[in-house]
């Protein structure tokens, strides 16, 4: 571990970000068209190792990030360095909130920004904290949430037509309040855990590959332990205890509901994707691909608004006047190919951005709002 301010920014960091982006990009695409599980096993397979865990990835990748970002502050504690730190923050996390409101108001139910500029509030209180008080936060949290999800009915708001696709009662004080930290896509009860997470693992001295293979070996162990675990629980117990769908909904370490079994797993392969990042932007960091990903990761903020905008949105176009008929039809192959075609696109864009400016389109606008 290194007490020492770093100022090198850690690219392997924006390649894990990118690749989190494609996941995202990719399961958000499924959502529009309808068409998970609907293709070959073998890409049904592929593309649901996406779900939840991109999105987990992206928001450990954050509390990184603002670990990074706020390093100063926790070292010096120096009250007006800090509190211009916390200010900062708090404007980014208003901004994320207003941007993922607004996306939703258009229609993207699915939005995680908002969740996201929550969690960022949340995390300006703890980056003076001991990382023995932010573990314990985040255990409470998790236990909060896993009993919320026992006792009460966690579908309570959702529609039973379309369960996690359409919220009943969001625009009510108290349907809007659930879905925020209760039950909806990305509750902040669990959620801001990843964050937290996320804030903790900043902390190391990622550059050092021996802290770096040590995460990875308690992620790999804990990650098999877990999925091995999840199974023989909701096999052992079905038949004796419990139905199959309850099983599930305790033991499975899918995003609906957000339990401890998909905390556990989604923050392991998440830490492994991360590291993993990290040994290839150093061993390749003058591979043309890879520096165009870094690029990408660089640019997540406009490249997250922009797949709704104009991803989602040329899907919507596309269904209502020229090719579909009702997205319930189509098929995994065209939405990987598309996701795909559309991520490429993200990638050419970054490289002939980069080429003029350092920041991305909306992190410019974020970074002059928030100075």
């Amino acid at each position: 571990m290194n007490n020492n301010i770093s100022t090198n920014r850690i690219e392997g960091l924006d390649l894990a970000r990118a690749l989190a982006m494609f996941g995202m990009i990719l399961v958000n695409f499924m959502i529009v068209t309808g068409a998970k599980g609907n293709g070959h096993p073998l890409l049904v397979w592929f593309t649901n190792l996406f779900e939840g865990r991109a999105a987990a990835t992206f928001v450990i990748l954050a509390g990184i990030g603002i670990t990074l970002m706020t390093q100063k502050a926790r070292f010096t504690r120096d009250k007006a360095v800090v509190k211009s730190v916390q200010v900062s923050l708090w404007k980014r996390s208003l901004l994320l909130f207003i941007l993922g409101f607004l996306l939703y108001v258009g229609g993207w139910t699915g939005d995680i920004l908002h969740y996201y500029g929550v969690y960022m509030a949340f995390a300006t209180l703890f980056i003076l904290s001991s990382k023995k008080i932010i573990t314990m936060f985040i255990m409470i949290v998790a236990v909060i949430a896993q009993v919320y999800q026992v006792a009460f009915t966690y579908t309570n708001g959702w529609s039973s037509a379309n369960p996690f696709l359409e919220y009943l009662d969001f625009w009510t004080l108290t349907g809007f309040l659930r879905n925020l930290f209760l039950n909806g896509h990305h509750p902040v009860l669990p959620w801001i855990c990843f964050l937290l997470i996320g804030m903790l693992i900043g902390r190391l001295n990622l550059v050092d590959r021996g802290v770096r293979k040590t995460i990875m070996f308690a992620s790999l162990i804990t990650l098999t332990l877990i999925e091995i675990l999840s199974r023989v629980l909701i096999d052992s117990l079905t038949t004796s205890i419990l139905t199959i769908d309850r099983a599930i909904f305790l033991f499975e370490t899918n995003a609906y509901p957000p339990n401890v079994f998909y905390l556990l797993s989604n923050t392991s392969s998440a830490l492994l994707i991360i590291l993993l990042s990290i040994y290839v932007a150093e061993k390749c960091a003058s591979n043309k691909l890879i520096r165009s990903l870094i690029y990408t990761g660089q640019f997540a903020l406009t490249h997250y608004i922009s797949h709704v905008v104009i991803g989602i949105g040329l899907l919507v176009l596309f269904n209502r006047v020229i090719l579909f008929n009702g997205f319930e039809a189509q098929p995994l192959s065209f939405t990987f190919r598309y996701a795909c075609i559309y991520f490429v696109g993200s990638i050419l864009f970054s490289v002939l951005w980069r080429n003029r400016f350092k920041r991305g389109p909306i992190e410019l606008v974020m970074r002059k709002c928030s100075s």
